[in-house]
């Protein structure tokens, strides 16, 4: 049953107490509204801190996100619970750290649904709100149980996790299969040219990467050497579906369709539209209106492409006068990375330009450059513009999100996420004390201290003791002059790009901090 007018404003009563009893201003100041706000949570691919103009670019620009950035709220402290996408995901809809939970990791494209019938999600928990909930984009969570029949109902996916509507990819761009399902069925698929998929060995007759290089109109630099659909080798083999395979430059415009369809069909009621492109992932194929435009590369025109379909979104919003009730939040699942298995010369056309801003590491790296994300909120009226230092992670929304609408987490689920709605809201700095990030290892923040502590691994079963590679140093041949140790503890508003391990010099903070994450472990929640 969806919240009434007196309902709401009872709940923000409800908000605006608790920030004053901290001495913040009320929430009460800000004008009234009929009903519980829309929700647009804009969820982009591989985009670092330093990727935007609004957080320092200066070699690319993106003028949609940088209005959206001037006439809202800049986090300068936000976080992904990964610096990998499944697992980032999966934290953000569940409100659970991913490291609790084996088998939550990256996955392939026919892996079977991550989160449990019993768990809430973002979507559940608006829908108990009366909302309507869209997701438009890459889901990546898996599918099915098991077996996925692709010729079929493909289910349970997200309608079972919460979302009424969805319009999705199963995986990333650079896995099969190549095909976009609504709800639970392929799009456009002939049942005489039926889909099948094998991440083991190939199927069918038709050409590869591998094999077939001469076909591709984008040249390999690792792995993704799979079946070759619309002049790319995938990660992965399929045969069929040829009528239901998608263009990759077109890919963009798709999926924006689809999500300024969502906010149409349901602007008079409460919505949540969770809209996640594929941009900036690879492989990297901009429509011709974008492609060629930077000097940096093809990268770069994909952030001006992902930047026209925040534009697009914002432009509904204002077009069907829905600015004042919409309450819409732009981050990433995890930090940068320029080559990641295509050669399409992003790595060599960088000239200058830093994806992860300040921060050193990027995607799949336990740095802060894996993990710490743009993060804007824009609610017009609602919340003041400025630049807020609040530590937040991205799987606070759950608990948050259910403090704006008034709703009670499940008891048992979701048991990481924290209700830092004033700090999202611009009325508090305050956020959280601590929060773990995760890649291959794990490391806790606490205020501006940072402790890598390699022996503790993801996984609901931590590894047996750790020990240190045998050169005792990163592979990557630009870090080789800064040694792995087991523990590491950086001071990060001193040293952001985490170059003087300070664990020597500071044994009391390593040892605090060691055993807050081991009582936040052994606990079970946060």
């Amino acid at each position: 049953m969806a919240i009434d007018r007196r309902r709401f404003l009872q709940s923000l009563a409800a908000v605006s107490s608790g920030i004053a009893s901290r001495g913040f201003c009320s929430l009460a100041e800000a004008t009234p509204i009929d009903r519980p706000p829309n929700i647009v949570v804009i969820l982009a691919d591989d985009v670092g801190y330093g990727d935007l103009s609004c957080y320092g670019a200066t070699h690319v620009h993106t003028p949609r996100i940088d209005a959206m950035a001037a006439s809202g709220l800049r986090f300068v402290q936000a976080h992904s619970d990964a610096a990998t996408c499944t697992p980032s995901r999966y934290a953000m809809l569940t409100g659970s750290y991913a490291w609790r939970h084996d088998g939550v990791r990256i996955l392939p494209g026919d892996a079977k649904l991550l989160i449990e019938s019993h768990q809430a999600t973002i979507p559940s928990v608006l829908k108990s709100a009366g909302y309507t909930t869209g997701l438009v984009g890459k889901w990546h969570l898996g599918l099915g149980d098991g077996t996925i029949d692709w010729n079929g109902e493909i289910k349970p996916g997200p309608c079972e996790v919460g979302f009424d509507d969805a319009f999705f990819f199963a995986a990333t761009a650079d896995r099969v299969p190549t095909v976009y399902i609504h709800n639970h069925r392929v799009v456009n698929l002939d049942p005489k040219d039926p889909i099948q998929v094998s991440y083991d060995h190939k199927i069918g007759n038709e050409p590869t990467g591998k094999e077939d290089p001469e076909l591709l109109k984008m040249k390999l630099s690792e792995g993704h050497d799979g079946t070759i659909v619309d002049g790319i080798s995938r990660i992965g083999f399929m045969t069929g579906g040829q009528s239901a395979r998608w263009k990759d430059e077109t890919m963009a415009a798709t999926f924006t369709g689809k999500a300024v369809e969502f906010i149409e069909k349901n602007q008079h009621q409460p919505f949540l539209l969770y809209f996640t492109p594929s941009d900036i992932h690879v492989p990297r194929a901009p429509a011709a209106q974008f492609a060629g435009k930077n000097a940096c590369g093809v990268r770069c025109d994909v952030i001006d492409q992902l930047d026209w379909s925040v534009g697009q979104i914002l432009d509904t919003l204002q077009r069907l006068r829905l600015d004042e009730n919409t309450l819409v939040i732009f981050t990433s699942d995890n930090g940068p990375v320029v080559n990641d298995g295509y050669d399409d010369g992003s790595d060599r056309k960088l000239d200058g330009h830093k994806p992860a801003g300040p921060f050193r590491g990027g995607k799949y790296t336990i740095f802060e450059g894996g993990t710490t994300m743009p993060f804007l909120v824009r609610w017009t009226g609602h919340v003041k513009p400025g630049v807020s230092n609040a530590l937040i992670d991205q799987l606070d929304l759950l608990a948050s999100l259910a403090a704006l609408t008034q709703q009670k987490v499940p008891a048992g689920t979701a048991e990481d996420s924290m209700n830092v709605l004033p700090a999202l809201l611009g009325k508090s700095e305050r956020g959280r004390e601590s929060l773990v990030e995760e890649a291959d290892v794990l490391a806790i923040r606490e205020g501006h201290w940072k402790l890598i502590d390699r022996s503790q691994r993801p996984g609901a079963h931590p590894p047996p003791e750790w020990k240190p590679p045998a050169d005792a140093a990163v592979s990557d041949p630009q870090e080789q002059k800064f040694p792995v140790a087991r523990l590491e503890l950086y001071d990060i508003a001193a040293d952001p790009y985490e170059t003087h391990n300070l664990a020597a010099q500071h044994p009391e903070v390593v040892e605090r901090l060691r055993r807050a994450f081991a009582q936040l472990r052994s606990q079970g929640h946060s």
